[in-house]
C-alpha cells in the first residue's frame, strides 16, 4: 500500500472517528433540552483538535514504520489532488450553507455544526475517492 493511501486511510479513519464521538457527546448532552441550548462549543474545539493530534501521531507512527517509503510519483499526486477535488465539494457546501444560515440569523450552534458536518464530510468524501481510485485505478477522462 503506498504511503499516500495509507495516509488517506488515517484521514478517513479519523475523521469519522472524530465526529462519532463529537456526535456521542452532544446527544449525551441533550438531557431534554434543544440541541441550540446545549454546550458544544468546547466539545467541538476538543474533537477537532483530537483529530488532528490523532492524524499527526498516527501519520508519524506509519512513517517510523521500517521499509516506509515516503516516495510519491505522478500517479499518487494525481490521485490526491483527484481526492482533494472531490472532497472540495463540501467545503463549498458547508460555506453557502453558512452563509445562509447566518444570514437568516439562525443560531451559532447550527451553524458551527454544520461547517463542521460539511468539513467532515469533504474529508470523508475525498478519502473515499483517494481509496476507491487507489483500488481501482485512475479514471481516463
Amino acid at each position: 500500500m503506498a504511503y499516500v493511501e495509507k495516509r488517506a486511510w488515517i484521514r478517513l479513519v479519523v475523521a469519522v472517528l472524530g465526529y462519532t464521538a463529537y456526535v456521542i457527546v452532544i446527544a449525551g448532552r441533550l438531557g431534554g433540552r434543544a440541541p441550540a441550548d446545549v454546550p458544544y462549543r468546547d466539545a467541538l474545539l476538543w474533537t477537532v483538535g483530537l483529530a488532528i493530534v490523532a492524524s499527526i501521531v498516527a501519520e508519524i507512527a506509519m512513517g517510523s514504520v521500517p521499509g516506509t517509503s515516503r516516495d510519491t510519483d505522478e500517479r499518487d499526486r494525481e490521485i490526491g489532488r483527484l481526492g482533494e477535488h472531490v472532497g472540495q465539494s463540501f467545503v463549498v457546501i458547508g460555506a453557502v450553507a453558512a452563509m445562509l444560515m447566518a444570514m437568516g440569523e439562525w443560531d451559532r450552534f447550527w451553524i458551527a455544526n454544520v461547517v463542521y458536518l460539511c468539513f467532515v464530510l469533504s474529508a470523508i468524501l475525498g478519502g473515499i475517492a483517494k481509496v476507491v481510485v487507489y483500488r481501482r485505478g485512475v479514471p481516463q477522462w
